[in-house]
């Protein structure tokens, strides 16, 4: 039988940063935006607040571009503050890159098991195990014996010794994190 779980994001990811007025290093992006145009050329930042001190700074998304090469919606979607365009920004690698910018993931997402609470370790009878089908609805890096533990039920040390008795297997590695899709199958 296979399941089908999604990892989803709850909120924006703290973006890590350091504030150049308190030296905090966290910073919550709010999904608004600041746009100047000077004659034909546009400039628009995303704005975010400093967690500790509250001071804003502005991460760039466009620098000295020529209006007519924006897209019309992309402007209408800046003008309008949209957050949905401020979680797109935010994992684009070339933003990250040209900001020097890190996200914290940490409680901004959740994993949805798709209704079932946990898989049954027991079985029914018969049964040779679940075959599970994670995928990810953004760029989220999460270990996955993290996403594994959390799914099923159990602790990490159990998900480890499940992986080292051969009990769960994937055809990708389980150590470190994964931010794309997988699938894995636990015997029973």
């Amino acid at each position: 039988m296979l399941e089908n779980w999604v990892v989803m994001p709850t909120c924006l990811p703290l973006v890590l940063r350091r504030c150049h007025a308190c030296a905090s290093e966290r910073f919550r992006a709010n999904g608004k935006f600041r746009v100047n145009a000077n004659h034909k050329l546009i400039d628009a930042w995303l704005l975010a607040l400093c967690t500790v001190c509250g001071d804003t700074t502005k991460f760039t998304v466009l620098e000295r571009m020529n209006v007519r090469s924006v897209r019309p919606e992309l402007l209408d979607r800046m003008h309008d503050n949209d957050p949905g365009l401020a979680a797109e920004l935010l994992q684009d690698p070339v933003v990250r890159r040209r900001n020097r910018i890190a996200l914290d993931w940490d409680n901004a997402w959740r994993l949805d098991t798709g209704g079932s609470d946990q898989l049954n370790r027991e079985g029914s009878e018969g049964s040779e195990g679940s075959d599970v089908s994670v995928r990810f609805a953004a760029r989220i890096p999460v270990r996955p014996v993290r996403l594994i533990a959390e799914g099923c039920g159990l602790s990490r040390a159990e998900v480890g010794r499940l992986i080292t008795e051969g009990n769960l297997v994937s055809a990708i590695r389980l150590s470190g994190k994964l931010s794309g899709d997988f699938t894995f199958t636990l015997k029973r």
